[in-house]
C-alpha cells in the first residue's frame, strides 16, 4: 500500500461529529481538505438535523445526511447508510468521530483508504491510523481534528471554524426581528442559558435573569433568548414578566435560523454549548461561562471572553454536579454584566437594516 501522502483521492467522504459544537469545530477540516485536493469530489457525512448547518458550505460538493434510528428501524437504517457509502465509491474516508460504528460503516462501505484516530478497538477497520495526542485535553479540539490529517501531508493550519449563511437567510432573520419589535438602532444581546450535555454546564437561571434586568437599564439594549425544545420551559421561566424588550425565541428556530440570528447580535452570553461555537464561527463577539468543562479544549476558538473560576474539582465533565456547584456559583452577576458591557462598548455600533432596501 502506497503512503497516504502520495495517494491521489478523487472522491473523499468526511464523517463529521455528532454534536453541534463539535461539528462547528470540525469545519476547518473541510477547508483544509479542499485546499489540499481542489479537484476532488468532497462529501460531508453528518447526522440530521445538525447537517443543516453545512447546507451552503462552499468547501464540499455533497452533503450526506443520515438519521440515527432506534428499535426495529436500526438494522434497516444501518443497511441504507452502508449501501449509500458503497454507491459513492469513495477512495478516501476521513473519520472525525471516534466510534467503532463509524469505522465499521466505512469498512462495510468498501472505502479504499480509511483514516482516523485509534480508538474504541477499531484499528483493524482503518487502513491508516493516527495515535491520539498524549495530552489531548491540553489542546483545543479544533487542533485535534486537524492533526488527523497528518498522514495526508496536511499540516495543522490556522483555519478557523466557519459557517456559510446566505444573504437571503440573514434578510429573513432581520425581517423576523422587525416583526417582533426589534429596533434597528438597538444593541442586540443574545443569551443562551442552556447546554445539551447537562445542567452542570449551565449558569444559574436566576443569574441570567439578574443580568438581563441590569442590561435593560440601558435603554438602547434589546435581548434575545435562544434555546431548543428541551430548554424552552427554562427560558420561559427566566423571561416571565420581563420587559417587552426581551424576545424569547427558544424552541421556535431552525439551526440555520439560529445561526443567522446569532450573526445579527452584537454580543452573545452563553454557557459552553453549540450556540457558543456558532457565535464564534459567524464572528459574533461572545462571553462564555465555563464550569464543569475545559475551555482549553472546547472553548471558543481564538475569540471571545471566557469566565471560568477553576475551582479544585473543575473540570469534572459530569452532567450533574454531585456537590455544591461551586464552579458556577462563584461566577457573579456583576462580573458577567461588566464583561458584556465592555464587549459592547469596544465595538462601533452599526444599525441593522431590518427592512429591505428599496431601489
Amino acid at each position: 500500500m502506497i503512503p497516504l501522502i502520495d495517494y491521489k483521492p478523487e472522491k473523499i467522504l468526511i464523517r463529521m461529529p455528532n454534536w453541534i459544537g463539535d461539528l462547528v469545530m470540525a469545519t476547518p477540516i473541510l477547508t483544509d481538505v479542499r485546499k489540499a485536493y481542489p479537484n476532488a469530489h468532497i462529501t460531508a457525512m453528518c447526522r440530521t438535523p445538525i447537517c443543516d448547518l453545512l447546507k451552503e458550505d462552499l468547501d464540499i460538493d455533497e452533503l450526506f445526511c443520515f438519521s440515527k434510528a432506534s428499535g426495529f428501524g436500526r438494522r434497516s437504517e444501518r443497511r441504507s447508510i452502508v449501501e449509500k457509502i458503497r454507491a459513492g465509491k469513495y477512495d478516501l474516508g476521513i473519520l472525525l468521530t471516534h466510534s467503532f460504528s463509524s469505522a465499521w460503516w466505512f469498512w462495510l462501505g468498501r472505502i479504499q483508504r480509511r483514516l482516523g484516530y485509534r480508538a474504541n478497538g477499531r484499528s483493524l477497520l482503518l487502513t491508516d491510523k493516527v495515535d491520539l495526542p498524549a495530552h489531548v485535553d491540553q489542546q483545543h479540539l479544533v487542533n485535534t481534528y486537524k492533526m488527523v490529517l497528518a498522514p495526508l501531508g496536511i499540516p495543522v493550519s490556522e483555519t478557523k471554524p466557519r459557517l456559510f449563511l446566505l444573504d437571503k437567510e440573514l434578510e429573513e432573520a432581520r425581517t423576523l426581528l422587525r416583526q417582533r419589535g426589534v429596533s434597528p438602532k438597538a444593541r442586540l444581546v443574545g443569551i443562551n442559558p442552556g447546554a445539551a450535555y447537562g445542567s452542570a454546564k449551565c449558569w444559574l437561571p436566576e443569574r441570567f435573569r439578574q443580568v438581563t434586568e441590569k442590561l435593560l437599564e440601558q435603554e438602547n439594549i434589546q435581548i434575545i433568548y435562544f434555546g431548543d425544545q428541551v430548554t424552552q420551559a427554562l427560558v420561559k421561566e427566566i423571561c416571565q414578566g420581563l420587559s417587552s424588550r426581551v424576545l424569547n425565541l427558544a424552541g421556535v428556530t431552525t439551526l440555520r435560523e439560529l445561526a443567522s440570528l446569532i450573526k445579527l447580535c452584537d454580543v452573545i452570553l452563553t454557557n459552553d454549548s453549540g450556540p457558543m461555537h456558532i457565535a464564534a464561527a459567524v464572528g459574533t463577539p461572545l462571553v462564555a461561562l465555563f464550569g464543569s468543562t475545559n475551555e482549553v479544549a472546547t472553548g471558543p476558538y481564538k475569540t471571545g471572553v471566557v469566565i471560568h473560576k477553576h475551582v479544585d474539582c473543575s473540570p469534572c465533565y459530569k452532567r450533574v454536579c454531585p456537590i455544591d456547584f461551586r464552579c458556577m456559583k462563584r461566577i457573579e452577576t456583576d462580573e458577567v454584566y461588566d464583561a458584556l458591557m465592555q464587549t459592547l462598548n469596544s465595538q462601533k455600533h452599526v444599525e441593522k437594516p431590518l427592512e429591505k432596501n428599496r431601489t
